[in-house]
């Protein structure tokens, strides 16, 4: 998927101006991700090419979208991608920091493909330094975005590698969020776990429903359950 853009079904994705290009693992968050009754105004924290507000916005018709990119070259390019789409009209991309964000209105459902890696060696290439390492974004600020701009009956769509996700997990319930539902995702059945997709909330669950998605299987074929969950946008499923 490093190619300057990404042809789905409904929509195409341009993306030769931003510093992360569309991955599977986003994709799978966009597509997973519920959107639960009486979701009405949604927050995407770091909007990158666009690529979660349009899956939603595709998905479910009846929802605006704001969508925060820090990067000065991503959010034209997502603005872009966005005014060539069908639903323009409901997705609104701000260039801003997500650490200073603030909507005059709270959000029912805040999703992120947020910034993975806290101590590993840094590219040197800047941009995509700050798009997949905290350096302007931290857990901890995450957090608080989320926080800051979620409704008290809201939830959290959150995508990390599997041992951030342990990182994460402890800081948000230690806050006093609640998990409910994790999808953990492997690239074939024999694969260790490589991403794990976390929806949490303020309100107290007893029990967290854990799903599990291979994308591949030993032939290395698209698996059916992957095949389901990505085929209203896949061209070729």
């Amino acid at each position: 998927m490093s190619n300057n853009y990404f042809q789905f079904k409904r929509f195409r994705v341009e993306q030769g101006m931003c510093a992360l290009k569309v991955t599977t693992d986003a994709c799978i968050l966009g597509a997973w991700a519920p959107v639960m009754p009486g979701v009405a105004r949604v927050l995407d924290i770091g909007a990158g090419t666009g690529l979660l507000p349009l899956m939603l916005a595709q998905r479910e018709g009846n929802i605006a979208i704001d969508a925060v990119e820090i990067d000065e070259a991503a959010a034209p390019q997502a603005r872009s991608n966005v005014a060539a789409s069908e639903w323009a009209e409901r997705i609104n991309i701000i260039t801003a920091d997500a650490c200073e964000y603030r909507s005059a209105e709270k959000y029912d459902m805040v999703i992120s493909n947020p910034p993975f890696f806290n101590n590993s060696l840094l590219s040197g290439q800047g941009s995509k330094d700050v798009a997949r390492h905290t350096l302007s974004l931290s857990y901890s600020s995450l957090l608080e975005a989320i926080t800051r701009n979620l409704s008290e009956s809201g939830y959290a769509a959150i995508l990390l590698p599997l041992e951030e996700s342990k990182t994460w997990e402890a800081l948000a319930v230690k806050n006093g969020w609640y998990f409910f539902k994790k999808l953990e995702v492997k690239h074939r059945e024999a694969s260790a776990i490589k991403r794990v997709v976390m929806l949490m909330s303020r309100k107290f669950i007893a029990a967290c429903q854990c799903e599990s998605l291979t994308i591949q299987d030993d032939a290395g074929n698209y698996t059916d359950t992957f095949t389901r969950l990505l085929q209203a946008y896949y061209l070729k499923l």
